[in-house]
């Protein structure tokens, strides 16, 4: 009769539980959203083979952008394919920059290289659309830029032609930029027949 009376006195003093699967499902309902929005690029699988059997890990290459002009890319590995998508776009988050954009596309024509990857990319009229493949169409609709042209010249792997990408899109310049670093006027660098404002020149 004690016993019962303890194990009674027990089950009282509990708290409500908030741990376990209700717990996560309501931090994840309470969670804020991201201002980026979150692209899978390419996963690849890799297995090793040990005396058990053959062990699989995943790697998740990833990129993350505002729309604005800012855009990252991260690569995550795990055993499983959603905890490295998870750490891939943490990775991206930690590498977000900022691109100089012309309107909807981009100021000029630039060729990015990295590795054995390069690729070119060229500003198209307004009504365009992004012609790109796969790997690049991820980071242009990442960072915003709604028509251009691009081309991949040498290798298609994702990690390269990412890497490429990006370090085209680094290399961009508007006209404020190249007449700061000229110690010039933009009106200098078009001459006074060229139109300053969007940088196109007129006979």
């Amino acid at each position: 009769m004690a016993e019962q009376q303890r194990n009674d006195n027990r089950g009282d003093n509990r708290g409500p539980r908030g741990g376990g699967r209700d717990g996560n499902r309501r931090r994840r309902e309470e969670a804020p959203p991201s201002e980026f929005t979150e692209k899978v690029v390419s996963i690849n699988r890799v297995s090793k083979t040990v005396k058990g059997g053959r062990i699989f890990k995943f790697s998740a290459l990833c990129v993350v952008g505002d729309g604005k002009g800012r855009v990252g890319y991260g690569q995550g590995k795990a055993g499983e394919i959603s905890e490295a998508i998870r750490k891939g776009i943490e990775d991206a988050k930690k590498n977000v920059e900022t691109i100089t954009l012309s309107g909807s596309t981009i100021p000029h024509e630039v060729i990015g290289r990295f590795g054995a990857g390069k690729v070119l990319i060229k500003p198209a009229p307004p009504g365009t659309g992004v012609i790109a493949g796969g790997p690049v169409r991820a980071v242009m609709e990442a960072v915003g830029i709604k028509d251009v042209y691009s081309k991949c010249l040498r290798t298609n792997n994702p990690q390269n032609v990412v890497n490429a990408t990006m370090e085209g899109l680094r290399s961009l310049r508007d006209v404020a930029q190249v007449a700061k670093i000229r110690g010039k006027t933009p009106k200098e660098i078009f001459g006074s027949k060229g139109a300053v404002a969007d940088g196109e020149t007129t006979d």
